[in-house]
């Protein structure tokens, strides 16, 4: 189901893909989707290939349930996730995108950015972390250090996550309910609550800067979590075009038998992890 959206509004004013997800076609279709990935992975891999992806929106907008669907069947090895964690005293000191810099791919692999070098356009501006001779840089650098990244052969993917400020609380709440989420909710969160009118004109200016033919932005709506997760599957599968290159399963012969006088040790001198399923 698709809103109609009325002319001169926001896709967080008005959500267009609102229609809830059938759970068992999501399910079917997220399987179907990681084997392709599987698939990309390899291509990736065998042909040497480097992929960026950076996923940016407001807290709580899905950004890392989607990295995760992406991930879960990949190979850990060619295919990392980085969510750094506030810069210490000396990363404040480099230059500033330099951090960013040392979790670039190397050959045949793909980095996802759980936020990125776009958090000086965004947290640090709103909760002036940055001066404004910083930010000012970062606008006029940002496209000039991307425009780098693709003539080096790097493939630079960038996913804004909108959601509406509706259901940003509805998430916010139910991570309140949940003691498994709650860690997820910080006092800077809570705080960037607060600022919603600021962190969308940093949006947008952000947007205005940024948004570059040789890296467009990529808006996902994400007031549905499985929509949204599903159509930035279906969207990153067709920014690297691949090839099954799945090898054929390896013949596995017997085993062979054992031929010498080796015996197992009892169990019961092994330390064995207690059995608590009923």
């Amino acid at each position: 189901m698709t809103a109609k959206k009325q002319p001169g509004t926001s896709l967080e004013e008005a959500p267009q893909a609102t229609g809830k997800v059938d759970t068992a076609w999501y399910e079917r279709e997220v399987a179907r989707l990681q084997v392709e990935l599987v698939k990309q992975q390899e291509y990736i891999r065998a042909r040497g290939l480097r992929v960026v992806v950076v996923f940016e929106g407001r807290d709580a907008a899905g950004k890392g349930g989607a990295i995760q669907r992406i991930t879960e069947t990949l190979n850990p090895r060619a295919a990392r996730v980085v969510a750094l964690a506030a810069p210490t005293e000396r990363e404040r000191g480099q230059w500033y995108f330099q951090r960013y810099v040392a979790h670039l791919p190397t050959r045949g692999e793909m980095v996802l950015f759980d936020r990125s070098w776009y958090n000086r356009a965004g947290v640090e501006r709103v909760m002036g972390f940055c001066t404004d001779e910083e930010y000012e840089e970062f606008l006029h650098s940002c496209p000039e250090f991307e425009r780098m990244l693709v003539r080096s052969g790097i493939t630079l993917v960038k996913y804004w996550f909108s959601v509406s400020d509706t259901e940003q609380e509805k998430r916010f709440q139910k991570r309140l309910q949940d003691p498994t989420k709650r860690w997820k909710l910080s006092p800077m969160d809570l705080e960037a609550r607060n600022r919603w009118v600021d962190f969308s004109r940093a949006k947008d200016a952000m947007f205005a800067a940024t948004d570059i033919p040789e890296a467009p932005w990529w808006v996902v709506e994400a007031d549905v979590k499985k929509r949204a997760r599903v159509n930035v599957m279906t969207h990153l599968l067709a920014q690297v075009p691949y090839e099954d290159l799945t090898p054929e399963p390896p013949v596995l012969p017997p085993r062979p038998p054992v031929t010498d006088d080796y015996v197992r040790p009892p169990k019961e001198s092994q330390h064995l992890v207690p059995d608590v399923v009923p």
